[in-house]
């Protein structure tokens, strides 16, 4: 498996990987994004800021890097820095498919993605993201399994999906919505010729949403690597939007919000990797910072009192506006 690699490396941030979602495309559902990214969102200048970002990860020790098909041009942009860095080989590389990018490098559009976990998006989207990515794919995920996603009981899927994994590839789902565990549970029961298809799972996981927990934990014990996207719940535990509880717990570590909110994900044995959606360097760093952020019982105690109901969780996800 390709997340064996990063058994083997040394550096504290391993375990922290880098996210395209947010720097992908013009549009996505993060607080302060116009703060963050400005007026102009135009090809080149997201292009030139993620390869900003991603030398910036690399040199910083950051090994997993996370696009999808739906995330715009974030496999055209990770392919294009791979090209012009070819001694660039101890990281490992996931992208998605199940989702369509919709937008038309728009921020204001109808919608932004359409989703379809049939085979024939598949191997469409599988076709695409070969010809961007080819053998620097590592690990390729069913984007946004849902316990009714017919990507949990298509056989024909299946075997198409095992075919790939036969051939090197690491196959994988990721989660959303309320029922995450549920999800899990029944990706963790698809075999294909008696043996298990899924090596991956990632899954949002935050202070603010922790149902997965259970569900991922015991991923982890059947052998799969845990990946955990939407750490900061996209902006909501970050300055200046943080909870109390968790402002006067960085305050006491003289750290960001971020860096803990993080690091409370970064100390689950079962978090293999933990995603940073960053989309400033100053951002990046902080977010790198959650590597040696020690936290105490106390402070533990009074960070689990954020979490939310998963329904009013997602509820107000689903309300947030793409930017």
């Amino acid at each position: 498996m390709p997340f064996a690699r990063l058994a083997a490396a040394t550096t504290p941030t391993c375990h922290i990987g880098f996210g395209l979602a947010a720097v992908g495309r013009p549009g996505y559902i993060t607080l302060d994004r116009d703060h963050d990214l400005g007026a102009d969102r135009s090809v080149e200048t997201l292009r030139a800021r993620t390869h900003e970002l991603l030398d910036a990860a690399y040199a910083q020790g950051v090994r997993y890097f996370d696009a999808a098909r739906s995330y715009g041009r974030s496999e055209e942009f990770l392919a294009d820095w791979l090209k012009a860095r070819p001694d660039v080989d101890d990281i490992v590389v996931g992208s998605k498919w199940g989702y369509t990018y919709t937008a038309d490098w728009t921020t204001d559009a109808d919608r932004h993605e359409v989703k379809d976990h049939g085979l024939p998006t598949y191997e469409r989207q599988r076709a695409e993201t070969a010809e961007l990515l080819g053998d620097r794919l590592d690990l390729y995920q069913i984007h946004s399994v849902t316990p009714d996603s017919p990507a949990l009981t298509d056989k024909e899927l299946h075997a198409k999906l095992a075919e790939s994994a036969a051939q090197g590839l690491t196959v994988g789902f990721s989660t959303s919505g309320p029922a995450q565990a549920d999800a899990i549970r029944a990706a963790l029961a698809v075999t294909v010729d008696g043996e298990p298809l899924f090596r991956t799972v990632q899954s949002t996981y935050n202070a603010l949403e922790t149902s997965a927990g259970p569900a991922l934990a015991e991923a982890h014990d059947a052998g799969l690597t845990v990946i955990v996207k939407e750490g900061m719940a996209n902006g909501r535990l970050a300055d200046p939007h943080a909870p109390d509880a968790l402002r006067a717990v960085a305050a006491q570590t003289s750290l960001g919000c971020d860096a803990v909110a993080l690091a409370l994900i970064l100390r689950q044995p079962w978090a293999g990797v933990v995603l940073s959606g960053a989309a400033t360097l100053t951002q990046l760093a902080s977010n790198l910072h959650a590597a040696v952020v020690d936290l105490d019982d106390d402070q533990l105690n009074r960070l689990a009192g954020l979490a939310e109901e998963p329904g009013a969780y997602w509820e107000r996800r689903a309300g947030l506006p793409w930017h």
